[in-house]
């Protein structure tokens, strides 16, 4: 590893220094139906006004205001029938409405000309002749949805990165959006390493573990809406580790391998990157997690992540996806951020953030934080059966009591 390789720098540091290698992102365009979890490539602007034309909030009548400013349930107003108008209605002969007449109108459709206001059906009475409706109560000029009042055409109503959630989707079709413009999932190659882990399904014999990492990160791959590999596990040999990166990096946009980052003696991850690879920084002021590396291999970005799954899984939400985010303009999706009491006390790193997994209890003065397992970087259980991990900078006390930061998982 070169002199100036950043080494043991704080996850501040550790942004700014990923942030500084660019990704190569491409667009697509897709039907509005596969737009689900992707993210714009380019500003979305409404072609339209929403709504497109002032319309009735209410099934009811379009009358003029003035005309029953005064009506009671013991006084009703009293107004001539002179026609209906229903959603979808895309004549433009509908007759005027004015002073004494009242238009029968259903949820949505056009306001007639020379109607102000809408009174609700369930507040009217129409007479036994159908040809006069009596209005109990006054009318109401805020049941109409006057055009444009949602969105104008010419507004930019979704900047470049945002994150096409189901709600977005909707609107994307209510401006008449049948196909977007899109970024292209990043391809992000996952390799496991150690030659203790073997793939689930098969027997474990003494010494074996499962390998886990690749699932879980693949997981958190796909939840930021790109496409993850899952290459075949690697042993501790570099021959092998040179082989899978070659071969990941001519197709992926992105490495990712989890185990040999530390310092010991079959830590190859390192030993290559510090040999044959481009290092950035290597071991950052977190726990658990402390030892990542990040860099290129051939121009390819790869970030070296801890063997210990709690430890990688933790490294990919703190430092991972932050980057990934930042370099596709990416609005989410991103873990929310809140204050916890604590009930329990927490060790904290004296020079580095602390992510303690933590239960969540909901109370009337807020939410209470409780250690309910212990912390070891091994122990998934434990970070797959909490609430929140624990955002403990330095200066921190841990203490019982502490209202402090934490991360919803």
């Amino acid at each position: 590893m070169g002199e100036q390789t950043p080494y043991f720098v704080s996850v501040d540091e550790a942004r700014a220094i990923a942030d500084r290698t660019p990704l190569n992102t491409t667009a697509e365009v897709v039907g509005l139906e596969l737009g689900d979890n992707r993210l714009l490539a380019t500003d979305l602007i409404s072609p339209i006004d929403d709504p497109p034309f002032d319309n009735s909030a209410m099934d009811g009548w379009a009358v003029q205001h003035q005309d029953t400013i005064h009506a009671t349930p013991e006084t009703p107003v009293t107004l001539a029938i002179i026609g209906t108008l229903p959603a979808g209605e895309t004549s433009t002969t509908a007759a005027a409405v004015e002073a004494g007449q009242a238009m029968r109108i259903m949820t949505g459709a056009p306001m007639p000309e020379g109607a102000d206001s809408i009174i609700q059906v369930e507040h009217t009475t129409v007479d036994e002749s159908g040809q006069q409706v009596e209005l109990h109560y006054p009318s109401k000029p805020n049941f109409i949805r006057r055009r444009g009042e949602n969105i104008s055409a010419g507004q930019m109503v979704f900047p470049v990165g945002t994150l096409l959630t189901p709600e977005r989707l909707g609107l994307c079709a209510t401006m008449g959006f049948g196909e977007l413009q899109v970024q292209g999932k990043l391809k992000i190659a996952i390799i496991s390493t150690g030659d203790e882990i073997i793939p689930v399904g098969q027997e474990l014999k003494p010494g074996q573990i499962y390998e886990s990492n690749s699932h879980g990160l693949a997981a958190l791959v796909k939840w930021l809406g790109h496409a993850p590999t899952i290459h075949p596990n690697v042993a501790d040999d570099l021959n092998s580790l040179r082989a899978a990166l070659d071969e990941a990096s001519r197709s992926a946009d992105i490495i990712i391998t989890s185990g040999g980052v530390s310092m010991g003696e079959f830590d190859f991850v390192r030993k290559i990157m510090e040999d044959e690879g481009d290092i950035h920084f290597w071991r950052v002021k977190l726990r658990p997690g402390s030892p990542p590396i990040f860099g290129t291999w051939k121009d390819i970005p790869i970030w070296g992540l801890p063997g210990n799954p709690v430890s990688s899984h933790v490294v990919f939400r703190i430092l991972v996806a932050p980057w990934i985010r930042s370099q596709t303009n990416a609005s989410g999706p991103r873990e929310a951020k809140v204050r916890v009491r604590l009930a329990d006390a927490v060790k904290v790193m004296a020079d580095g953030l602390t992510l303690r997994r933590i239960n969540l209890e909901f109370t009337p003065e807020g939410l209470v934080g409780r250690v309910t397992t212990h912390q070891g970087s091994n122990n998934l259980h434990g970070l797959a059966t909490a609430g929140a991990l624990t955002l403990l900078s330095p200066g921190t006390s841990g203490a019982v009591g502490e209202w402090i930061d934490a991360l919803l998982l």
